[in-house]
Parts: structure tokens; sequence; C-alpha cells
């Protein structure tokens, strides 16, 4: 009896232990090992222990810290933090309010352009762009004038082939320059303004390449020389101009055979420099490896394209806003002059940024593509100017090389105040836009020389008082603002002069 007593606990046990253990796998586990399982089984086993951690994963776990969280969320729901507008918030996406502003100016002008047409009508015609050219079309006297100046690319040819042989003097080489430049400059301003065959815009187009072409020519003449000088303190070989950097170590592969001085006094080195997209002459220039005819074919048709966009707009938005401020300038209404020239700053801005693309980035690339010219840099980010001198210095990169290169530091090396300098600079510049528009026009008024002056007093208060975007305003509202001024007092002056004092 005492010992069924005992083995009654005994079997309980047992049987307890079967329970925590009834799983298939512990089943077989006890088939397998007979009563070797009896022993296992008291504790539990891995499959029976991984169901146990997934039951417990699944379970919500309740804790105390998060039950105080919900209870304080129904409790306070605001935070100390800064509104997203507001600058100590850190924010700066504002990528959807910028896509607002475009969606705003794209509808604004769309009103403008129908209320145009519904006003105007149709007002584009081709055949009254090639009159603005040729009043004759048996007399081409711009382009004639363009074929004359081949005259002086010989001429510098020609002194420097002297010059480097010693034939004259570099005193005698100095004054044939300066009788060639300033022919250069002289003898298509007199042709234009005695000419009556030639049109203010024929005049103004061979006016421009005259510049150019003097621009070039000056360069020229002084790279020979640095060259000649070279030369002379017993350097024998020169690749390329010391204000230059080296052509191996700014093209790598992309180099040609290099020309040495006096080997570049040819006709083709000469001609090339005179075609190529830039005002600063070196012996060799950075060449690209071969011509990319989807490239040149994409600036072919963007050049195409925007040009005649260009002559659309002048025709159907520009002349009539300029025809009818002539009445407020006459009658001198000042609020109606002020309504006409901000009517005008629209179309007058947009031409100018389709004209700045499609001169400096279209036909630049197209020209230095067709000539593998390899220096593709002829404007940085002069939209992101916030000083004057900043915009000047990079929305014309190849005038503003040439300035610096044969201008600027020249004058620095002789002891010339910096300041001194940049205003020359600003004065040579002055004297160029009013030459490339006064003598087309053949009235001198100094509209576009007192802008450009005015540009040194508007650079010293923009950079001392303006900072960031305060002065990259300024210089968008001198770009927008100044130049329909400048437009509307030749044009006005121009209308008096020509029609209002015929009788």
């Amino acid at each position: 009896m005492g010992d069924r007593n005992d083995r009654v606990p005994m079997m309980t046990r047992r049987t307890r232990r079967t329970t925590i253990c009834a799983t298939p796998a512990c089943a077989n586990f006890k088939q397998a090992n007979g009563s070797a399982g009896e022993k296992t089984s008291s504790q539990p086993s891995h499959s029976s222990r991984k169901v146990k951690e997934e039951k417990r994963v699944h379970e919500p776990v309740t804790t105390p810290r998060k039950e105080r969280s919900k209870t304080s969320e129904r409790f306070s729901c605001h935070v100390l933090q800064e509104s997203l507008l507001s600058s100590a918030s850190g924010y700066s996406n504002y990528r959807g309010i910028l896509n607002w502003c475009v969606v705003m100016l794209v509808l604004c002008n769309a009103r403008l352009f129908l209320e145009n047409l519904i006003k105007y009508g149709i007002l584009v015609d081709p055949i009254q762009v090639v009159s603005l050219f040729l009043k004759d079309p048996y007399s081409w006297p711009a382009s004639c004038l363009i074929i004359v100046s081949n005259v002086f690319i010989m001429a510098a040819l020609y002194t420097e082939r002297r010059l480097s042989v010693g034939t004259i003097s570099e005193t005698t080489g100095t004054f044939l320059y300066l009788v060639n430049l300033t022919t250069l400059l002289f003898f298509p301003s007199a042709t234009v303004l005695t000419l009556t065959s030639i049109t203010p815009v024929g005049g103004a187009f061979a006016l421009c390449v005259y510049t150019i072409l003097f621009m070039k020519l000056y360069s020229y003449k002084d790279v020979n020389m640095w060259c000649r000088e070279i030369r002379h303190t017993k350097a024998r070989t020169l690749t390329r101009s010391h204000s230059c950097p080296s052509v191996a170590q700014s093209n790598g592969s992309a180099v040609h055979a290099h020309v040495s001085y006096p080997g570049n006094l040819t006709h083709r080195d000469i001609y090339y420099f005179v075609f190529a997209p830039t005002l600063c002459y070196e012996l060799n220039f950075p060449r690209s490896p071969r011509i990319r005819k989807s490239f040149l074919l994409r600036r072919l048709f963007e050049m195409l394209f925007f040009i005649q966009l260009l002559i659309g707009l002048v025709q159907q938005w520009m002349v009539p806003t300029i025809q009818n401020s002539m009445k407020p300038f006459q009658d001198m209404d000042f609020s109606r002059m002020i309504e006409r020239m901000l009517k005008l700053a629209v179309p007058n801005h947009l031409i100018w940024l389709i004209f700045f693309y499609w001169f400096f980035h279209s036909s630049m690339n197209f020209i230095a593509e067709l000539m593998r010219f390899g220096d593709r840099e002829f404007y940085q980010d002069w939209w992101n100017s916030e000083t004057v001198t900043y915009f000047w210095s990079n929305w014309n990169i190849p005038v503003h090389k040439w300035c610096l290169r044969h201008f600027y530091k020249p004058l620095m090396r002789r002891g010339v105040n910096k300041w001194v300098a940049q205003t020359a600079i600003f004065l040579v510049s002055a004297f160029f836009h009013e030459y490339l528009v006064s003598v087309p026009l053949k009235m001198f008024r100094l509209w576009a020389f007192m802008g450009m002056m005015s540009q040194i007093p508007l650079a010293w208060f923009v950079g001392r008082f303006l900072r960031g975007n305060y002065g990259n305003a300024a210089v968008w509202i001198s770009l927008i603002i100044g130049q329909p001024i400048a437009v509307l007092m030749y044009v006005h002056d121009f209308y008096v002069l020509h029609y209002v004092s015929q009788p």
C-alpha cells in the first residue's frame, strides 16, 4: 500500500510533464528514445520555446512609459517650434512656390500675348526684316564694308612678319599698328555716317564686326610682342602665351601639334583666330578631339528657332509698345511715361534673355564645335550676381578675359590704382556702347555712354549697402528697368529727328 501511495504522485508528476511536452515533436522524440524521452521531457523543447516566443512577439506589449505617453498626448498636442516660412525654422525647400511662380508667369504672359493679338492682329512680316538690312536689294553696303575688313587683317599679319625677321623696329611696328587699329575704328564709322544707302541695322551689324576685329587684332599684336620679348631673352621655344595655362595641362590628349613663334604668322592661323569664338589670341588654342554632329545640329536648330522667335517678339510685342510711347514723351506726361516704360520692360527683358541664350550659348557653341575650339566658357552664373561688378565679370566672358588680359592687368603692372583701372574699363565699355548705337542711328545723345557710366555709382551702392538676395534683386532691377529707359530715349530722339521735324 505504501508503494502504491508512493507511485501515485510519481504518475501525477509524469502526467503533468507529458502535458507540458504535448507536441508532435516531443511525441516523436519519445517514441524514438523510449524511456530516455521521459527524462528529457522534464525541460521544454526548442520548438515549444519558439512557439512561446512567437506568441510573445504578437501579443501587444504595454509598458508604463507608453501608457504615460498616450495619456500625455490626450492632454497636450503642442511643442515649441517656428512657423515654416520663418527664417528661424531652417526650412529651404520652396520648389512648389517656384513652380507656382513659373505657372503664374506663363499665364500672365499668355494673357498679354492674347491681348496683343486681339488689339493689333498678326504683325510679323519677314519682308520687313529684310528691309531693315537692305534699302536696295541690288546694293549691299554693309556686306561690302565687312569684306573690306580683310585689308586690316592682312595689314596686321604682314606687320608681324616684318617684325619677326627684324625688317622694321618695334617703334615702327607700334606706329603701324596704331594707324591700322585707329583706321579700323574710324573708317567704318565714317562710311556708315556718309552712306545714305546703309540702314541703321546694317550699319550696327557692320560696326559690331569691326569692333570685334579691333579687339582681336589688338590681342594679336600683344601676344606676338610678348613672343618677341621672350625670344630676345634667349627662350627659343614657345608653345603658348605666358598669360594662358599650358595646353598639356588643360587639354590632356586633345592636343594638336604645337606651333612656336614665328611659325604662327600664317594666313590659316590668323583667320582661324578671326573666326574663333574668342577675343584673346594664343599660339595654340585648346582643341576638341572631334566634331559632335548631334551637338552641332541641336545648336543649329536652336539658332534658327530663337532668331525667328526674337524677330517675332520684336515685331509683334515691342514695336507697338514703343510706338504708343511716343505721345507721352512728347507731352511730358510722366505718369504715362512710367507706365509705358514698365510695359516695355517685360518684352525688352524677355528679348534680351532670349538673345543672350541665342548668342552666347547656341551660336558660339555652334561655331566652337564647327571649329573644334575647346574653351566653351562663354558665360558664368551671372544670374546669381549679388553685385554689379560680378554681373559684368560673368555675363560676357570673352570680353571680360580681353579686358583683364590686355587692359586691366597692364594698367596694374604700371602701378595704376585698382579703382582707377576699373573706372577706365567702364569708360572703354561706355565708348564702345555709344559707338555701336549712335553711329548707326546717325545721332549722338550719349544715353548709352551715360548708362554705362552710371554703373559705377550703382556698383558702389550695391556693394556697400546690399548683400545676398537684396543685391541680386538690385542687379535684376537694373537690368529690367535700365535697358527700356535707354531704348525709349533713343527711339524718341530718332523719331523726333527723322519724322517730327520734317514738314
